[in-house]
């Protein structure tokens, strides 16, 4: 496949044009024109560079790239390390943050959700990145929080009265802490995403809202692995995903 006409199906697919975001989606890095195999990942570490050069990947494309609203556009250090590795091995980077937390089949909180098992309702909030819906097996919010951890293989946080009934869910993936508030609002009995602020422990003890922090990279490792699959199935390219551990 020519690199051109992947990065013109993923832009059609994802809409990045849909979304104000804090970096560039689609290609961050060129590498070379012809793409016969693509490592994808969460995020765009050291790590998954070398995982790529090993695999002998054409191309890497994950959801955290590079050149966010705010860093140091200087390529130094870490930047230069990581980006020259790319280039020395020509390798293309693409990354698609926002456009692929919110697509209603492929993204991160539709992944989310059915590997958690919500039904969804609804998007809201901030760019429609707020979903909102039940969950089916119903338990009070120390048996979800239960859940979420057995799921995604990570002991997660649970902010609030354990013993709060849930039915009604919120959920946003990543570092949406701040999306707490707006979930409150929708009258949803918990609240879950990826990581926790020092506020949202008395939010969720005034407004008896459970919150659940099940960790960013933990949240996030769907969205991707299902843009992949969909890559090759469709395409029929060679794709593998490479899941490079994260705590937080």
């Amino acid at each position: 496949m020519r690199l051109d006409h992947l990065i013109e199906t993923l832009d059609g697919l994802l809409e990045p044009w849909r979304y104000k975001d804090y970096a560039p989606n689609g290609l961050q890095v060129e590498g070379r024109g012809e793409v016969r195999k693509i490592v994808t990942g969460v995020t765009a570490s050291q790590a998954l560079i070398d995982a790529a050069i090993e695999r002998g990947a054409d191309a890497v494309l994950v959801h955290h790239g590079y050149f966010w609203k705010g860093e140091d556009p200087s390529i130094r250090g870490m930047k230069r390390r990581r980006v020259g590795s790319l280039l020395r091995n020509d390798i293309s980077l693409l990354a698609y943050h926002l456009p692929l937390d919110g697509h209603l089949i492929l993204g991160n909180n539709a992944s989310l959700g059915r590997v958690l098992g919500l039904e969804p309702r609804g998007q809201t909030g901030d760019q429609g990145l707020l979903w909102h819906g039940e969950w089916a097996a119903a338990g009070d919010a120390s048996r979800l929080s239960q859940h979420v951890s057995s799921m995604l293989g990570r002991s997660a946080v649970l902010l609030g009265r354990q013993d709060k009934p849930v039915r009604r869910v919120a959920w946003c993936t990543g570092g949406a802490q701040g999306f707490f508030e707006a979930a409150i609002t929708l009258g949803v009995d918990a609240f879950i995403t990826g990581e926790a602020s020092e506020q949202n422990f008395h939010m969720a003890m005034e407004s008896d809202v459970a919150f659940i922090a099940a960790g960013h990279h933990a949240t996030e490792r769907y969205g991707i692995q299902a843009l992949g699959g969909h890559l090759m199935q469709s395409m029929g390219i060679e794709v593998e995903f490479i899941d490079i551990n994260n705590p937080i």
